[in-house]
């Protein structure tokens, strides 16, 4: 399929160069079609599945903390490649063949095979993959399939619970990677060793790969879903995790992972499910340790194993039980890290001189000293081990040998009252591992979640059935049963505490916007881009919109928090501060208007960065090159906090000039200047000032 669209390329260059007829045209269309493919490769070498779960949800949730460094070769191309798509523009100066006869044919068959190629380009078919996830499904036939675990526990053990990032079982063939790790081969053939497990859609990283084998559910990304990390109160309030269960029992969690906790929301995730300690990238540093030992991820995984081991003893000798998670980093992808302890591990391959493999076998040696001195202690008996992979490996310098072998993920169960064995699991994927632990615990519990112990040769359908049986709409239903998670079932009353807005279980930071269908099922959830997203929804449904009260009044406002209901039948209402914090019925009716549908605002910085204002009075001036034909509000805010010091309606003189009087009650570091707009409308501001008024001319 790659021939053929390199084929297509070059023949839309060479129908570009044949005729001047609309030659702009045609190299701006090949042009949006190269970028669109650069950006689409860039996504494809970090994901290794194009867009896919994971891209949208990192698209989505908190960015900060991810190791870019790692990722420069990748993003050198990528920027070389956004060069060459600007060939087409360049070539409109080169002289073209002229066939002014044929000048409309030439469009005709240019735009015909720029269609096909896309449709023929991974841009489509990624487009559908993803448009299929966003379809709404009828998942009340598998949600009788999701078990939470009640009973007490008959046994309770400390489990350590270790998760190798990107360590997949594939690494142990030894036939493909001979003595790479010998180790873990010793500790699979001394404990429960499961083969064939395999990462369902929605479990394929990092955080997709905790909530999965904990949770026993798929994360869910489409768009809509409610997981825009920085805005949400909770992480899958809904869910019931090992770790909730645990708690429950009368356990302690704790968390220990090299990289900073906020990427990806993995300490939101462990917070709301359990877990009482959290010591991430932040808490290392912290620790005083030497540069040396951290990468562009974070702590390396010889200080961490370290920790981790000194986190057992020291849980152990308290008596209660415990659940200590560890999640290494150093064989992330693509190359992988070497810490200070392997700094001379070297590993001979006939694959090459690949640092992934050296930081692999590093790891091998780091993981299983510290399983082999956890079971070693006086503590061993009362501990049931466990080593996994997070996911399968994602594009790395070994991806050329791995798409060549039967992949799948690492699951051991390492403890001195179990009967070493290997399993061969048909359909099992991580989904399955959280429940596999707890038989281990109590065989009466074999379910958690979607989740099935692999223990069982007698396996019910199940969701992993449902993902490995190539039927993607069965598991979709699975997927829709986890999307629901995020908020619950009692979606139809928002009520407003503490500034927050309550819908269904889950609290959501604002501005959102809710939709719903006409069944009043709450369809999408936006937290970001809401104003736009409010112009685009569709007519039939019913929208909420909750703001500030200035995204919806003209003129005068009270600064409190206000709700828009608007629906197909121009019916609307205002819910103002008091209503809002009673609560709203969202299906409750409306009242009539006539003329076009409202448009909202929402708030835009105008300031570059926060700045420092001592008590007194003030004059804002803006100087605004570009702005709107019509009034608009512009507000001073202390942004940390959330208190507006000053707001006027206002409109600019015939040379862009705005003036307002700003009051400051007491010392502010964090003045921050904004300006409420609806999407379509521009604001460009050349200079601003905040003078005191003392200093300032009269007019």
């Amino acid at each position: 399929m790659h021939w053929i669209i390199w084929l297509s390329l070059a023949a839309l260059f060479v129908l570009l160069m044949l005729s001047p007829t609309l030659a702009r045209l045609k190299a701006g269309l090949l042009s949006l079609l190269l970028l669109a493919m650069s950006g689409w490769w860039l996504i494809d070498q970090l994901s290794g599945d194009g867009i896919n779960s994971a891209t949208l949800y990192h698209l989505r949730s908190d960015m900060e903390g991810a190791g870019v460094g790692d990722f420069s070769t990748y993003i050198i191309g990528f920027i070389a490649l956004l060069l060459l798509s600007l060939t087409p523009l360049l070539l409109l100066r080169v002289r073209r063949l002229q066939l002014p006869r044929h000048g409309a044919a030439v469009f005709a068959g240019f735009t015909a095979l720029l269609l096909s190629t896309v449709l023929l380009s991974p841009l489509y078919t990624d487009a559908k993959r993803i448009h299929q996830q966003m379809q709404p499904v009828d998942y009340s036939v598998v949600a009788p399939e999701y078990q939470l675990p009640s009973k007490p526990l008959a046994q309770r053990p400390n489990i350590v619970w270790i998760y190798g990032e990107s360590l997949e079982r594939t690494y142990l063939n030894e036939a493909v990677f001979p003595g790479l790790m010998p180790n873990l081969t010793r500790l699979a053939g001394e404990g429960l060793d499961f083969r064939n497990i395999a990462s369902a859609d929605g479990s394929g990283w990092t955080i997709a790969g905790l909530v999965s084998s904990m949770c026993g559910v798929p994360l869910t990304t489409a768009q809509g879903d409610e997981n825009s990390m920085g805005r949400m109160g909770r992480f899958l309030p809904e869910a019931f995790c090992l770790g909730d269960y645990l708690k429950q029992q009368g356990y302690s969690n704790h968390y220990l992972g090299g990289a900073n906790g906020q990427f990806a929301a993995k300490a939101d995730f462990l917070a709301s499910h359990g877990f009482d300690d959290v010591r991430d990238l932040e808490w290392f540093q912290q620790q005083k340790i030497a540069k040396q030992h951290f990468s562009n991820w974070g702590v390396h995984d010889d200080v961490l194993l370290e920790r981790a081991y000194e986190r057992f003893l020291e849980l152990s000798a308290r008596g209660q039980p415990f659940m200590l998670t560890a999640l290494t980093m150093d064989t992330h992808h693509p190359a992988g890290h070497l810490p200070v302890a392997c700094r001379n591990t070297r590993y001979r391959s006939a694959h090459g001189n690949i640092g992934l493999l050296n930081a692999l076998k590093c790891s091998d040696r780091l993981i299983s000293r510290l399983v082999d001195r956890i079971r070693s202690s006086q503590f061993a008996d009362n501990t049931l081990v466990v080593v996994a992979s997070d996911h399968l490996a994602m594009p790395n310098d070994l991806s050329h040998v791995l798409e060549q072998q039967q992949r799948e993920n690492l699951l051991l169960f390492l403890g001195n009252k179990l009967q070493p064995r290997q399993i061969n699991v048909q359909a099992g994927t991580t989904l399955d591992s959280g429940a596999t632990a707890l038989q281990l615990l109590d065989p009466a519990i074999d379910a958690i979640g979607f989740g099935r112990s692999l223990l069982n040769p007698q396996r019910p359908a199940s969701a992993s059935v449902a993902a490995t049986g190539g039927d993607p709409q069965a598991y979709a239903r699975y997927s829709a049963f986890a999307r629901s998670l995020w908020l619950g079932e009692q979606t139809r009353m928002l009520r407003l505490e503490q500034d927050q807005l309550l819908v269904g279980v889950q609290k959501v930071q604002p501005p959102v916007l809710l939709e719903y269908d006409q069944q009043w099922d709450l369809k999408s959830v936006y937290l970001e881009n809401t104003t736009r997203k409010f112009e685009e929804a569709d007519p039939q449904h019913r929208l909420a919109y909750v703001d500030r009260c200035t995204a919806f009044e003209d003129g005068s406002a009270d600064g409190q928090w206000c709700a828009l209901l608007l629906d197909s039948d121009q019916g609307m209402r205002l819910y103002r501060d008091a209503q809002l914090r009673r609560g709203i019925a969202v299906d409750a009716p409306l009242q009539a208007f006539s003329g076009p549908r409202p448009s909202v605002r929402q708030s835009r910085m105008i300031s570059q960065k926060p700045r420092h204002a001592g008590p007194g009075q003030y004059v804002l001036e803006l100087y605004a090159a570009q702005r709107p034909t019509r009034a608009f509000w512009v507000e001073a805010v202390s942004s940390k906090r959330q208190v507006v010091v000053a707001q006027q309606w206002v409109q600019a003189d015939s040379e862009g000039r705005i003036r307002m009087p700003v009051g400051v009650d007491q010392e502010i570091d964090d003045l921050e200047i904004r300006a409420w707009l609806n999407h379509a409308e521009q604001l460009a501001i050349d200079d601003y000032a905040l003078v005191p008024a003392s200093d300032h001319p009269r007019s």
